[in-house]
């Protein structure tokens, strides 16, 4: 019996094979390989394709669809599958890498790059844009759900109802080094899941932007917001950034929520940075934060505020072009402490994000920063390179 378990085994990877997509290849687009697929291929799809209207919905599991050779466009133009989205996906373990997915919309204005309905969703290097949701994820248990190195811009029905990108009930959301902009009267981020880890991303309005909260979790659920720049910018109708708790339907019994090492930025001069729902039972844990720009720290009057900054000018970079590290004198250098760890893991922040869309280690030194970023002494330039401190 092992032995018969062992080669159906072998027998099924061998059946997983790599279909090419664009000019010249076996499929002229994405959706003619995935209907000709089998659990567990790999669909490579040439930038140097046209797949304008290219749109379909499926139920095979563990597809890897990757973009080649630059990053291929799929624009809906005008077309949808199943009234939902460019790409339907209802099988599970599927693995979206480099494509680029825009201008869906669909009569319930809530037309997404990605419709979500299988378990587990791994989205790498993807970009979304001008449609009514990047990705909006359905309700479903044991999913987790992974976006990482991806950007989103400028979704919104302008309903307030649909966001750059709307994360239903799942078991976790993982939402890390990205980039989430400029949302058309919706939020930045939007997620029911269970648990989040939102981690080293940049949340910004864009200059004029009309965008709402940058963070949403609405139902709560054990939350880390760790190593993060998040902006809101003067013109957004809606004075919090981080908003939790804010219904009272279908609510997650964990009420968790670490805010650690992120840099706030407020061009509004006034709200709130962190919105607490007076529903929320345990106290907020907001350590080596920066809230810059004025307004209040938290709504919620027993959050634990540890090493934050607030109220001065924290001297960063070049606060006109987004660069948010710290100059030498600032405040905020060795003013934070080891912000130790919670039940389930380190709160320690590793990373730090680099715009656009990806990340490089945090240094490590023996007295803590606050914010998103630690300060690096005396960098100068040997043969054309940074260096730190000397050259060799």
């Amino acid at each position: 019996m092992l032995l018969a378990i062992f080669g159906f085994g072998l027998a099924n990877s061998a059946e997983a094979i790599t279909r090419n997509v664009g000019p010249g290849q076996s499929y002229a687009t994405p959706c003619a390989a995935i209907a000709a697929a089998s659990d567990g291929d790999t669909i490579q799809i040439d930038a140097a394709g046209s797949y304008n209207g290219d749109v379909c919905a499926w139920t095979k599991n563990a597809l890897t669809l990757r973009g080649i050779n630059g990053r291929p466009h799929i624009d809906a133009a005008n077309q949808n599958a199943q009234g939902k989205a460019i790409w339907v996906i209802a099988g599970n373990d599927t693995v979206v890498d480099n494509i680029e997915f825009s201008g869906c919309h669909v009569p319930d204005a809530n037309g997404a790059g990605i419709r979500q309905e299988g378990v587990n969703l791994t989205v790498r290097h993807a970009y979304f844009h001008d449609n009514e949701n990047g990705i909006l994820a359905g309700d479903k248990s044991g999913s987790t759900i992974i976006i990482e190195s991806s950007e989103f811009a400028h979704n919104g029905a302008g309903d307030g109802k649909s966001h750059n990108l709307y994360i239903n009930h799942v078991d976790k959301l993982i939402f890390q080094y990205n980039y989430s902009h400029g949302a058309y009267i919706g939020h930045l981020l939007k997620s029911r899941a269970l648990q989040n880890e939102i981690l080293y991303n940049r949340l910004s309005g864009d200059a004029s932007g009309s965008e709402s909260y940058e963070i949403n979790l609405p139902n709560g659920g054990l939350s880390y917001v760790i190593g993060n720049l998040v902006e809101q910018p003067i013109t957004s109708p809606n004075s919090a950034m981080l908003d939790y708790r804010s219904e009272t339907d279908g609510m997650n019994a964990d009420d968790r929520l670490f805010v650690v090492n992120n840099t706030f930025v407020n061009d509004k001069g006034a709200g709130i940075f962190l919105q607490i729902a007076a529903s929320t039972a345990s106290a907020v844990i907001a350590t080596n934060n920066i809230f810059y720009g004025g307004g209040t720290i938290s709504s919620q009057p027993g959050t634990l505020l540890s090493h934050n900054y607030s109220g001065g000018n924290p001297m960063f970079v070049d606060i006109g072009n987004v660069d948010y590290r710290l100059q030498s004198g600032s405040a905020a250098i060795d003013a934070g402490i080891d912000p130790g760890s919670s039940a389930e893991r380190s709160l320690l922040p590793t990373q730090e994000y680099v715009q656009p869309t990806a990340t490089q280690l945090r240094p490590s030194n023996a007295a803590f920063d606050i914010g998103a970023y630690e300060f690096v002494p005396d960098l100068i330039f040997c043969d054309g390179f940074e260096a730190i401190k000397t050259c060799h």
